[in-house]
């Protein structure tokens, strides 16, 4: 049986990135694509990579692995108070990659690209022996001395929180393959709310002006609150009390931890929320608030900010609590 023909580099690019492309991409015809900041604005960079088996499933919906590839980097941009401006793709296709499958990829890559105003500048594609691989490094502007670093806490700082902690952790066990006994006892809706978060992270960048304006600090939760909590703390020099109890949790990822008790462990510590997290000021974190109120999304105080460097204390229905494990760790 021959193999179905498949298109060329130069046609593949044509056919499925070039409509991605904003104006910086130069048609996807030259080695570089070209961004133009605007006097008095500085340029964000950030860069993640996926593997298949390690990040996602192999046999994920592509458009889904195409959405989340560029949402994660996107989060990044947010937490920031980044404006995205446009990304480059490294793509290491398979051998075995069919069209149907690029298509969907590069659905879904359109479709968050059109979301955030984020287009396509540029890239490259590849062929690999190994599994899927995909690269993205996204660009963001800022004013001038406006970026939100992680480094900004000072004692006193509200501790706050946007959206919804642990759907991302808590979607991975309902959408993988080998699924706890607990996921059974959700409901449809429940199940397919889990598994929609885990498969298409939602980056804050809605409220990227508002943390420019009134945040401390700032991140992303991608490895977990705990753990990246930690992070945070650590560039800022700084330690934390934290109520477990204020940590806001959706209604199906409540019904999981009803259901099971220690999934909250996992919820706080599981990662692949692509919230914000982020620190303000007494006078500063009630606008902050006000102003996410502004786009529809909550940001929830769960904390203060303390000065014993690296020291956090946890407390949740009453006592205190720590954990073993913070977060996801890549190695």
């Amino acid at each position: 049986m021959t193999e179905p023909t498949r298109p060329g580099e130069f046609e593949l690019i044509a056919r499925y990135f070039a409509p991605i492309a904003g104006p910086g991409g130069l048609g996807l015809l030259d080695d570089a694509g070209l961004l133009r900041p605007g006097r008095g604005y500085e340029v964000v960079v950030t860069a993640d990579a996926l593997v298949a088996g390690v990040h996602f499933f192999p046999d994920d919906p592509p458009d889904a692995i195409g959405w989340k590839a560029l949402a994660v980097n996107l989060s990044d941009l947010a937490a920031k108070g980044a404006k995205p401006e446009g990304f480059v793709l490294t793509l290491a296709l398979p051998r075995g990659w069919t069209e149907p499958w690029l298509a969907g990829f590069a659905a879904g890559l359109a479709r968050m690209a059109e979301a955030a105003g984020c287009p396509l500048i540029g890239g490259d594609t590849v062929s690999t022996l190994g599994p899927l691989s995909l690269s993205i490094t996204a660009f963001g502007t800022v004013p001038a001395g406006r970026m939100v670093r992680r480094s900004g806490a000072k004692p006193g700082d509200v501790v706050l929180v946007s959206g919804s902690i642990g759907d991302g952790a808590l979607g991975l066990k309902v959408h993988g393959p080998d699924k706890p006994d607990w996921v059974a006892a959700l409901s449809a809706e429940d199940r397919a709310f889990l598994a929609d978060r885990y498969l298409h992270p939602q980056p804050r960048h809605a409220l990227a002006e508002a943390l420019q304006r009134h945040a401390s600090a700032a991140m992303d939760v991608s490895d977990g609150l705990v753990g990246d909590l930690a992070k945070l703390l650590k560039a800022s020099g700084v330690g934390a009390e934290i109520d477990l109890d204020a940590i806001p949790l959706s209604g199906p990822a409540r019904a999981a931890i009803m259901a099971v008790p220690a999934l909250a462990e996992l919820a706080w510590t599981g990662g692949d929320d692509y919230e914000i997290l982020c620190t303000a000021s007494e006078r500063e974190y009630p606008a902050l608030i006000a102003a996410a109120e502004g786009t529809m999304l909550s940001l929830v105080p769960i904390g203060r900010i303390s000065d014993e460097a690296g020291v956090v204390t946890y407390r949740g229905k009453g006592e205190a609590r720590s954990f073993a494990q913070g977060s996801f760790s890549h190695f």
